[in-house]
């Protein structure tokens, strides 16, 4: 592991809390489903999704849930430019409208992937909801339905995201400043 600090915080863990609300706002109010499917894309994704489920009932949403293991970065810092499924979705998902939940939008192959993945085993939609929209990566042509944040060029970790898999308990998002 690189010599690093995280003491630069980007976004407090009251903002991410309002955000989180103003996003569940939105999803809400622009899905009539009464067969809503969660999926979480893990590890990264896990504080913002429960954070977003938490919020839900608040507009008597009641959303099925699950989660994928996907793999593209293993321990570095950048995107492999591969997309490997380590554990998949368990949920009968045929005629359902997905919300997909990923922590960070970078390259945008983890949720092209994704998304085609579920429209392909028949869901009936497929939306993304993504914590942080960093577009300098991006190799791909993908906007998410709904993004918290929009991030420079970072590498972050907080609230879910990791490096290393450390960090991922801080309730807030920092950025990784390497020596």
């Amino acid at each position: 592991m690189r010599t690093h600090d995280v003491k630069e915080i980007l976004i407090e863990k009251d903002t991410i809390a309002q955000r989180v609300d103003e996003l569940v706002d939105d999803i809400a109010a622009s899905t009539g489903s009464t067969n809503l499917v969660v999926i979480g894309i893990l590890k990264g994704s896990f504080m913002f999704l429960a954070d977003l489920m938490r919020s839900f009932h608040r507009h008597g949403v009641h959303p099925r849930i699950d989660f994928l293991t996907l793999s593209s970065y293993g321990s570095g810092t950048t995107s492999s430019g591969q997309v490997a499924i380590i554990h998949d979705i368990r949920e009968d998902i045929e005629g359902a409208d997905i919300l997909l939940v990923d922590d960070i939008l970078d390259t945008g192959r983890t949720l092209v992937f994704t998304k085609k993945l579920l429209l392909d085993r028949a869901a009936k939609s497929v939306r993304t909801c993504v914590l942080l929209d960093k577009k300098a990566h991006r190799s791909v042509e993908f906007e998410a339905d709904y993004a918290g944040f929009a991030i420079d060029d970072h590498f972050v970790v907080g609230y879910g995201l990791d490096y290393d898999n450390l960090y991922r308990e801080l309730p807030h998002i920092a950025k990784v400043n390497f020596r």
